[in-house]
């Protein structure tokens, strides 16, 4: 125990030696001649004032600052300091004093231009003064810091590629300011929508401003202010497009009523046929006109020896009846009667209709202002034929046009998450084909052409909708109602009686569209990641050959060797 105690109070006074030994040290640097007191602090603790060499100090070794809040080395090298400094201060130091520390904690070499002359006597002989300052900054980098402080007293840091050694020299009031390059990488504009804005920003005649559209990229050459002032205009312009999911519906309902009632005599009154006579006539006839034979439609006869009369039968038909013609003895009827086709009415007492109902749910994701076009046709074809001339032949080829219901829509958003949208829908569909002849003039064949002609329904609105309602658009309505009516005329007139000799044969063909579209705009949380990499990860499937050549089963030689068939033939 004695051991112990012992050994526990050197260690106290070891430490208290030390301790001591660092604050008298301290103390005589900040004392020392030729030093002004420099200061680097941080938020809550302060680093004691660290001496700084004057112009006239001799000291080969000067203490730099550190930016540690705990200590502050004096044989170690500063390292480059990237971020804000929680505080920089000078106390009534030369400049030149201000601007090596600075540069020391920046990292920057650099060499004093001889013209600046502080403490050397001009053409006139008056001696420049060297400026004294003090001066505090918080939360700054040293090269900002340097900066301000060469800017503040006329003066500039010029970097010299080659050497990396910069020099500080005066500006010339008279140059304009210099011109600096930076390539600016887009993160979601184009190129092509944001040059125009950032080239609003650029006063200075000889700054320009370059796309490079493959990597999206913009290339500025402009003074430092308009460097700052488009790095603030980037910052607003370039950042995600929203995006709106258009979900549309359409509806298209046909109808087909028909109505047939009454009793129509079409059939019986229209083309009513009446033949007289039982159709068929036989005989004889004979005559003695030398050379020569007659009768009536036909028969069949031979010549006499003399070739001086004829004779033969009677197979004759006029309109039906029967009826012979005989030279001798005039016309002679077989026995015939009256003939018509008979009575036929139709009668028709029946309602129909048909109702077909087509229904489509596109849905597709667009930009902010950007058009989805959404299109759901049938492709039509259309031919065309040119005629050939003289010295050109004819040809022909085929187009095609789609024919259905096509939505185009144009959705901006503004700033109360309101959508205005730019609708545009068109219905089409084929009427038939039409006909008209050509050409005939001045005895050239006519030709008659064909061409297909469509209908057409469109319309264009433009209207606001609040985030994810529904608007409805109706009208696109076609309506053909056609009717025919038979009567027996007289008859069909009697009071009720009447109903019994006239009918009425009705029919309406409706199509009614109907488009529903919600706009909704889409956010990020509403994007799920996919998983594709089991798929990308996974082994192409391969196929078994379906024949192996070289086997002994499906070989065509006897050896089944395919590398070398002359020498497996030979054998």
């Amino acid at each position: 125990m004695k051991n112990q105690f012992i050994a526990l109070l050197i260690g106290l006074a070891s430490i208290f030696t030390a301790a001591a030994q660092t604050n008298s040290t301290v103390a005589d640097q900040t004392n020392a001649p030729g030093m002004a007191p420099v200061a680097v602090t941080s938020d809550t603790n302060t680093v004691p004032a660290v001496p700084m060499e004057s112009p006239s100090s001799n000291s080969t070794n000067p203490t730099p600052i550190t930016a540690d809040s705990q200590s502050a080395s004096t044989n170690s090298a500063p390292p480059a300091v990237s971020v804000g400094i929680p505080q920089i201060k000078f106390s009534d130091v030369p400049i030149t004093t201000a601007i090596e520390n600075l540069a020391r904690l920046a990292g920057i070499n650099y060499m004093m231009d001889p013209k600046i002359g502080y403490g050397l006597p001009d053409a006139n002989g008056q001696v420049k003064t060297e400026p004294v300052l003090s001066i505090r900054w918080e939360n700054i980098t040293a090269e900002s810091a340097l900066q301000a402080l060469l800017e503040n007293y006329g003066l500039q840091i010029v970097n010299d590629k080659h050497t990396g050694i910069a020099r500080i020299t005066l500006k010339d009031p008279a140059a304009p300011p210099p011109l600096f390059t930076k390539v600016v990488q887009l993160k979601y504009a184009g190129v092509s929508n944001i040059v125009d804005s950032v080239q609003s920003v650029l006063t200075d005649k000889r700054s320009k401003v370059l796309t490079d559209t493959r990597t999206s990229q913009l290339v500025v050459v402009a003074t430092d202010p308009e460097q700052q002032a488009v790095d603030a205009l980037i910052s607003q312009l370039d950042k995600p497009t929203r995006q709106v999911l258009i979900e549309t519906r359409l509806v298209e309902i046909n109808s087909n009523p028909k109505s047939k009632k009454g009793v129509d005599w079409t059939g019986t009154l229209q083309e009513q046929h009446v033949t007289f006579g039982n159709g068929i006539g036989s005989g004889t006839w004979t005559t003695t006109f030398p050379g020569a034979s007659s009768g009536n439609n036909g028969g069949g006869g031979t010549l006499d020896g003399s070739g001086n009369s004829q004779s033969g039968s009677i197979i004759n038909q006029v309109g039906g009846g029967g009826f012979s013609w005989n030279t001798k003895s005039g016309m002679t009827p077989a026995i015939g009667f009256l003939s018509a086709d008979g009575l036929s009415a139709v009668l028709s007492f029946l309602n129909s209709s048909a109702d077909a109902q087509v229904v489509s749910t596109p849905r597709i994701v667009t930009l902010d202002n950007e058009m989805a076009n959404i299109a759901v046709t049938r492709t039509y074809p259309i031919f065309q034929v040119s005629a050939g001339s003289a010295n050109a032949a004819g040809g022909s080829s085929v187009n095609y046009s789609n024919v259905g219901t096509t939505l185009k829509v144009t959705p901006r958003i503004s700033a109360n998450d309101y959508i205005w949208l730019h609708v545009q829908p068109e219905v089409s569909s084929f009427f038939g084909n039409f006909q008209q002849q050509v050409g005939g003039g001045q005895g050239n064949t006519s030709l008659t052409l064909s061409a297909p002609v469509f209908d057409s329904r469109s319309v264009e609105t433009k209207v606001l909708v609040p985030n994810s309602n529904t608007l409805v658009i109706g009208g696109l309505v076609k309506d053909n109602p056609r009717a025919g009516y038979t009567k027996v005329p007289l008859l069909g007139d009697i009071p009720a009686l009447g109903l019994l000799f006239r009918s009425e044969d009705k029919e309406i063909d409706k199509d009614n569209l109907l488009i529903f579209i919600t706009p909704t705009i889409v956010k990020d949380t509403d994007f799920q990641t996919s998983h594709s990499g089991d798929f990308l990860k996974s082994k192409p499937i391969t196929m078994k050959s379906p024949m192996n050549p070289n086997g002994i089963w499906e070989s065509p030689v006897r050896t089944g060797n395919w590398s070398d068939p002359v020498t497996d033939a030979a054998k």
